[in-house]
């Protein structure tokens, strides 16, 4: 009888700890959180270089947060990583100029990011000259 009371004695233990903890992450997060909904995000910035880990600063009335945030390194600096695109597949090679375009339609601006509706992207072409008939070899002329 007495292992019962000290097991049930060790389980309120637990138990009141565990409500204790909850209490003081509830309260964290409220004071945590703000009052303020029309907040403005800047743009990331990265703490070092043009990409990697950054911060953006935000800020509402009298209130100013910064959040951790990440620049891809592939990301296309001219566009601005906030603004996320969907884009066509490349376009035929211009001979004039050397180069292929394709465009890309706005799909998401975060943190209420300024983008562009359609942008415009150009590569230069490839030198290499593709074959269609993979494994086989070109007829010879006789």
């Amino acid at each position: 009888m007495q292992v019962r009371g000290l097991l049930l004695l060790l389980a309120l233990i637990l138990l009141a700890a565990t409500t204790e903890a909850g209490k003081n992450k509830k309260e964290k997060a409220k004071k945590d959180s703000s009052e303020c909904e029309d907040w403005r995000w800047g743009p990331c910035v990265p703490n070092s270089k043009d990409c990697g880990l950054g911060y953006r600063e935000g800020t509402c009335k009298d209130e100013t947060k910064k959040l951790k945030c990440k620049i891809p390194c592939n990301w296309k600096k001219k566009f601005g990583a906030d603004c996320k695109y969907k884009f066509e597949s490349w376009g035929g090679c211009s001979a004039q100029t050397g180069v292929k375009t394709r465009s890309g339609i706005l799909k998401k601006a975060l943190y209420n990011a300024q983008c562009e509706e359609i942008v415009y992207v150009t590569k230069p072409c490839s030198s290499k000259i593709k074959s269609k008939s993979k494994g086989q070899s070109p007829a010879v002329l006789s």
